[in-house]
């Protein structure tokens, strides 16, 4: 697992709770001997699965109710209290999708703003089946696709695409060939 960056000290104070983010404070010595506060959001970690199926990867085109218009994504979704994040993942992936998977491992663990303290995972799902009916929230709408992994690649130059934390990788892989070819072995096996 991944190593919290900054995590929010032991001395801090919550001082406001909502559905998803709390916010903490605490007194912090600066340079100078002086005090400030400072203040800290807090968050549930979230899961993202790249499920793969056959030789194509699964991606969503997702409607909420707070978002205007349309985007895409992979399936995930919120770790839930005393979840551990691969337990989500599988949770996540069979909601959303009615998908399981046999063989799972983690890719990345990546924490996405220095002044919140949550981590995004990301997993690779290969040997991929859809072996239910979807099971979603209230608040969503979904249809899944299958895309090639050069497709997938291409979803970094889509403004509808919601998961710029895999941004970095693509375009990596969109001006390196070596590593390109790695991550098409990471990923699709």
């Amino acid at each position: 697992m991944a190593k919290k960056r900054d995590p929010i000290p032991s001395h801090a104070k919550c001082v406001f709770k909502g559905k998803i983010f709390e916010v903490w404070q605490w007194e912090q010595k600066l340079y100078d001997s002086s005090t400030k506060t400072f203040e800290r959001l807090k968050r549930p970690d979230t899961v993202q699965v790249v499920t793969v199926v056959g030789d194509k990867i699964l991606i969503l085109e997702e409607t909420q109710p707070d978002k205007s218009t349309p985007f895409l994504t992979l399936p995930g979704g919120r770790v839930d209290p005393g979840e551990d994040p691969l337990t989500a993942a599988k949770r996540e992936l069979h909601e959303e999708t009615g998908y399981s998977a046999q063989d799972w491992s983690l890719w990345l663990a990546h924490d996405p703003v220095g002044k919140i303290e949550w981590t995004i995972y990301t997993y690779i799902a290969r040997d991929s089946k859809e072996d239910a009916e979807p099971h979603l929230d209230g608040g969503e709408r979904v249809t899944a696709q299958l895309v090639t992994f050069d497709e997938f690649l291409a979803l970094s130059n889509d403004p509808r695409f919601y998961d710029p934390s895999l941004t970095h990788e693509f375009v990596i892989a969109h001006y390196d060939p070596a590593y390109k070819e790695t991550l098409r072995k990471l990923i699709l096996g």
